[in-house]
């Protein structure tokens, strides 16, 4: 079966047994989300955070402390995502293949939207996504533009980029806004080096893909900020998804269109 028409509980099945592939494209129609666990006492200072970044930080749903599973994702966080990193002490120590052993009773689990989430939309509006394309996982890079902070995290806006024809970037910018929880339009529009991007071909998170003549780099405000913020701020410890392997839930794309 197509990855495109499983289903989430398909999708998370096979991730539990071992599969491990970026998300993009998966189970079309259901939305796709970033995963960030951090200890309950620093819970508040993540909602703040996500409150004063909030086209970074879009939060979809919440778990209680210790709990593996949410209102909105019914399957298992330790073990039903295609990928993890786990950080101690603001260094990333690790990439695993599930969590289980790693999850705590004081870990709170964040769903903070994905930009995955409208590339259905993009794709029906005839705007190309290149990594779909290329069956790779998306650009994302740390940008110099930095967060809104508070007490205990700050660090640099996260992007993913799209590289769009440049008649179609008004179609990109409209289809995208049109779902503001799950990043909405882009931050930027053209030179990357206006927003400390030095080398496209060298992304932070995720894999390169081609720019063609013609086309213009579009970047959207990337869920990976709040693990960016864990590095920068030197968190003791948090579980995010490995970039670009998300969670996908048990609710439908057009939930988050507006318009």
């Amino acid at each position: 079966m197509d990855v495109a028409d499983l289903s989430p509980a398909q999708a998370r099945e096979r991730f539990r047994t071992g599969e491990r592939a970026p998300t993009a494209g998966w189970c079309r129609g259901w939305t796709q989300a970033n995963l960030i666990a951090v200890p309950a006492r620093l819970r508040y200072e993540l909602l703040l955070f996500a409150h004063r970044n909030p086209q970074a930080c879009p939060i979809l749903d919440v778990g209680e402390p210790g709990a593996w599973s949410t209102e909105l994702f019914s399957g298992d966080l330790r073990t039903d995502l295609p990928g993890y990193r786990l950080y101690r002490d603001g260094e990333a120590v690790a990439d695993v293949g599930d969590v289980v052993a790693e999850w705590r009773d004081d870990l709170v689990p964040f769903l903070i939207g994905c930009s995955f989430t409208f590339e259905a939309a993009l794709l029906a509006a005839g705007v190309p996504v290149r990594h779909l394309e290329a069956g790779t996982n998306v650009p994302m890079y740390a940008t110099g533009i930095p967060c809104e902070s508070t007490g205990s995290l700050s660090g640099p806006l996260v992007v993913s980029m799209r590289p769009v024809p440049a008649e179609l970037v008004e179609t990109a910018v409209e289809v995208s806004g049109r779902y503001p929880m799950v990043h909405g339009s882009p931050v930027h529009v053209g030179d990357p080096a206006a927003i400390g991007i030095a080398d496209l071909a060298r992304p932070d998170y995720g894999d390169p893909v081609e720019v063609r003549a013609g086309e213009v780099p579009l970047f959207w405000a990337c869920g990976v900020t709040p693990q960016a913020a864990v590095l920068a701020s030197g968190i003791d410890y948090a579980i995010g998804h490995l970039p670009g392997h998300m969670a996908i839930m048990d609710v439908r794309d057009d939930r988050y269109r507006v318009a």
